[in-house]
């Protein structure tokens, strides 16, 4: 065997103790920091930052989102949240979750309220725990309102010979159906249902935004207003994005600007953590020749050497 030879294997040896020892060394740090860090989503440990809460497209309840935005309550290092909102609404129950979550965290610190482009019926709804609502001029807000649709095929259904029967445990059962008229009973018990969700809408517009029930009931005919118009209106409290919104913080609540922003993640640290030390550990592995690289899907003609 050649001098050469001799050399290579011995760097190879050496190279494949370092990563083995590498190994080790992570695996003791993540067995400190399991000790520290406690599996949650909350509690105190890291700097100062704020946390951007986004709401894109249709809003429906999601529990992991619900779960992270309760422990920005309980997080000592977030001294206030920003809802970053660009959405047309979604479920009455989606908006009325998230509308509770945010107004559990905004009793303890401030929460700013961020529109763009949308931000109408319950992409409104979830604005109103908000300390501040801030809008561009022509975002489209408001649509204080309920809609329940449904169809009804009925006459179609006739026309092609085709029949259909309902065994219901009351009269109101089958109401709505797709394959009969609605009934003045059933008419009347969905006006019901619609009136009472439009109700707790219009209450907690009323609520957040400090007016008079009346006064919102008069505005909550279901249209959409451009941001200046709610503006005029006292839907919204100023025009602006997320600068503005920083710059209120700083004015009224001594946040300065330089205080970093994350978005909202529905993970914990603790999985963050694993997540982080598991990719780091396959590929001190696969270096220290202890394991084998995974390659992305398909067909592959690859030579997996040691890159030591």
């Amino acid at each position: 065997m050649s001098l050469d030879a001799d050399l290579l294997l011995d760097r190879r040896r050496l190279t494949r103790r370092l990563n083995f020892w590498r190994v080790v060394t992570v695996v003791a740090v993540v067995a400190a920091l399991l000790v520290v860090i406690k599996p949650g989503r909350g509690g105190g440990g890291l700097l100062p930052h704020l946390v951007r809460v986004n709401v894109d497209g249709i809003i429906a309840e999601n529990t992991k989102t619900l779960e992270a935005i309760a422990a920005l309550a309980k997080d000592r290092s977030v001294p206030a949240v920003i809802v970053s909102i660009n959405s047309p609404g979604g479920t009455v129950s989606g908006g009325e979750t998230l509308h509770a979550a945010l107004k559990r965290v905004a009793a303890v610190k401030p929460v700013i309220a961020v529109m763009h482009g949308t931000a109408a019926s319950a992409g409104y709804m979830i604005a109103m725990p908000a300390a501040r609502v801030f809008a561009r001029e022509s975002t489209l807000t408001g649509s204080i309102g309920v809609i329940l649709q449904t169809g009804e095929v009925s006459g179609l259904l006739e026309k092609l010979g085709v029949s259909a029967e309902a065994v219901t445990s009351g009269p109101l059962k089958d109401q709505p159906s797709m394959t009969r008229p609605l009934t003045p009973e059933g008419r009347a018990y969905l006006n019901g249902l619609v009136a009472d969700m439009y109700d707790q809408f219009v209450t907690m517009v009323a609520e957040g935004r400090h007016m008079d029930k009346a006064k919102v009931a008069a505005l909550a005919d279901g249209r959409a207003y451009t941001g200046r118009q709610a503006l005029a209106l006292g839907l919204v409290d100023e025009m602006g994005g997320e600068a503005e919104a920083r710059e209120w913080l700083a004015k009224t609540h001594g946040i300065a600007d330089s205080v970093p922003i994350t978005d909202l993640r529905t993970s914990s640290r603790y999985e963050r953590l694993m997540g982080m030390v598991g990719g780091t550990l396959a590929d001190l592995l696969v270096r220290a020749g202890l394991g084998v690289r995974p390659l992305p899907a398909g067909a592959w003609s690859v030579w997996q050497g040691n890159a030591g």
